[in-house]
């Protein structure tokens, strides 16, 4: 039993980091219909760029400014990542999503060219502490997870909820023919959901290292998980991202350490055609959730 509390505790923990990894791939599907291929290598890119602002690479900043940078640039480059595809989304969502591999590949070689294929070793400035709950046993790096979490989701749903570009992303997303006949421009809420996506990714990349290593293409492949989280929840619901984000965390521990760890990617790609198959529209619309 104490193995199965703790199996399902660390579950969430990494539940929260995949569905902050899916409500990004979640955000620029419902704008655009496109899927972003290119989402983990640019949140890998991204941790590196914070990496090399506090390792001595470029500079040797404090994690707050070296953060700040990081997303100042993120910006940038999500920006100019979705420019790249821009004329393919209104023709076709389907060579648009192929170009989103296309962006992948270009970032994980920017990546490998700036910091080499190395794989390096990244702590956040975290206190080493930890405290025993019965069978449960709970670190300074789960409680600053799952406060990351929380917050990164609480502002994404007032800023989509409050504000107007938040307005028109909903619009956008429920019916983009009639949003553009009144006269929202689509390429700026698209930009939106790219650029929001992108400082998802930078959070949550930033707090995925720290439990395994840093390559370029570490982080891209602990967003395939992502991607699981977005297929479970239905890839039209942030909050089914969410949801499945700690479906698929506590699922893959669960089957890591009563089957074998070997086998995980072979575990998410049968979890995804099973629910696939049972669950095409994603477990919330069966159970008649509301769409966010």
């Amino acid at each position: 039993m104490s193995d199965l509390i703790g199996l399902v505790w660390a579950g969430i923990i990494s539940g929260s980091l995949y569905a902050m990894g899916a409500i990004g791939i979640v955000l620029i599907y419902k704008s655009s219909n496109v899927v972003n291929f290119a989402h983990g290598n640019l949140a890998g890119f991204a941790a590196f760029l914070v990496f090399g602002f506090t390792a001595g690479s470029f500079a040797e900043m404090s994690w707050l400014p070296a953060v700040l940078l990081t997303l100042a640039i993120m910006v940038a480059v999500m920006a100019l990542s979705y420019l790249l595809i821009a004329p393919l989304v209104f023709k076709s969502d389907l060579t648009s999503t192929i170009a989103t591999l296309g962006v992948g590949l270009v970032i994980q070689g920017l990546t490998q060219l700036m910091f080499g294929s190395n794989v390096v070793s990244m702590d956040l400035p975290l206190p080493r502490w930890r405290m025993q709950l019965g069978a449960l046993q709970v670190s300074a790096y789960d409680l600053a997870v799952l406060a990351v979490t929380t917050v990164a989701i609480g502002l994404l749903y007032l800023l989509i909820e409050r504000t107007r570009i938040g307005i028109a992303f909903r619009a956008v997303s429920a019916n983009p023919f009639a949003s553009r006949v009144c006269g929202l421009n689509l390429r700026a809420v698209h930009v939106f959901s790219w650029v929001v996506a992108g400082l998802l990714g930078l959070v949550a990349s930033l707090l995925i290292v720290p439990t395994t290593f840093l390559s370029s293409t570490s982080v891209a492949s602990f967003m395939l998980q992502s991607f699981a989280a977005a297929v479970v929840g239905g890839f039209s619901s942030l909050a089914g991202a969410v949801v499945g984000g700690i479906f698929i965390g506590v699922l893959m521990n669960l089957l890591s350490f009563y089957l074998s760890a070997e086998f995980n990617n072979s575990y998410l790609l049968v979890t995804i055609l099973l629910v696939l198959n049972v669950f095409p529209k994603g477990v919330l619309a069966i159970r008649g959730g509301a769409r966010v």
